[in-house]
C-alpha cells in the first residue's frame, strides 16, 4: 500500500521557550478634519475708560431752623454755618464764645461738652481753631461749635458754662498755647512748666525741643 503523503509539521519549539508573538498593529487616529465655515472669534475691544469721579464734597452751607435762630439771636457773630458729613457746624467770632455758649447749653440744650481741642493752620491769619464738640441728650443730636483765634489772642474760656472744660483748655494750652482767658487755673497739664514751646503747633520741632530740655534739665544726651 502506497505511503500517504503527511501534512507539514510546525517547527519544534526547545522545552521552556515560548514562540515570539507578533506586534499588534498600532491604529492611528485619524486626524480631525478643520472646522470649516465657522468664523474666528474676533478679538475683544478694550473698554473705555471710566469717566473721572466727581469731586467729594465734604462741607456744604447749612441753612436749618438752628443755625436762624442762632443768626437772629447773635447776627454777625454767627461767621458761617456749614455742613460736613452731617455734622453741623457754627463758626463764631471768639471774642462771644462764652456768650454763646451759655445759649448753647441752655436753650440749644447741648448740655455736654464731650471734647474741646485746637487746629493749627500756620499760614492762615487767624492761625487757631477752638474747636467744641457738644451733644444733646434731649435731641440726640451733636454740634460743633468753632471759634478762630490769631497768635496771642486770647479765647474766653468757657468752664463757667462746662465744667469738663477745665483740663481740656490747659490741655489746648499745653499744646498749642492758646490763652484761655478767664480760666481758674491756666497751666501746663502734660509737659514740665519749664518746657519751651507748643508741641501740636506745625512749626515746631519736637526732637531738638526733647534734645535741649534732656540736656538741660537732667543733664544727658536724649539718645534721639
Amino acid at each position: 500500500m502506497a505511503d500517504e503523503p503527511k501534512e507539514p509539521q510546525p517547527p519544534s519549539v526547545p522545552t521552556g521557550e515560548q514562540p515570539a508573538s507578533k506586534p499588534s498593529p498600532v491604529s492611528t487616529p485619524a486626524a480631525k478634519p478643520a472646522d470649516a465655515g465657522v468664523p474666528a472669534t474676533p478679538a475683544k475691544l478694550a473698554a473705555p475708560p471710566a469717566p473721572p469721579k466727581p469731586p467729594v464734597v465734604l462741607q456744604t452751607p447749612l441753612n436749618n431752623e438752628i443755625v436762624a435762630r442762632y443768626r437772629a439771636k447773635f447776627g454777625a457773630a454767627i461767621v458761617d454755618a456749614i455742613e460736613d458729613r452731617k455734622q453741623a457746624i457754627l463758626v463764631v467770632e471768639s471774642g462771644r464764645l462764652a456768650e454763646i455758649a451759655l445759649y448753647t447749653r441752655d436753650e440749644e440744650k447741648f448740655e455736654m461738652l464731650s471734647d474741646l481741642t485746637a487746629v493749627d493752620w500756620p499760614k492762615r491769619e487767624k492761625r487757631f481753631d477752638v474747636v467744641l464738640n457738644l451733644y444733646s441728650f434731649a435731641k440726640n443730636e451733636r454740634l460743633r461749635l468753632k471759634a478762630q483765634a490769631a497768635e496771642g489772642e486770647e479765647v474766653p474760656s468757657v468752664v463757667g458754662v462746662w465744667v469738663a472744660a477745665n483740663w481740656l483748655e490747659r490741655e489746648a494750652f499745653d499744646m498749642f498755647g492758646i490763652i484761655f482767658s478767664g480760666h481758674p487755673d491756666l497751666k501746663r497739664i502734660l509737659l514740665p512748666d519749664e518746657w519751651q514751646g507748643y508741641p501740636l503747633r506745625k512749626d515746631y520741632d519736637i526732637l531738638q525741643q526733647d534734645t535741649a530740655w534732656v540736656r538741660e534739665n537732667l543733664g544727658i544726651e536724649s539718645g534721639q
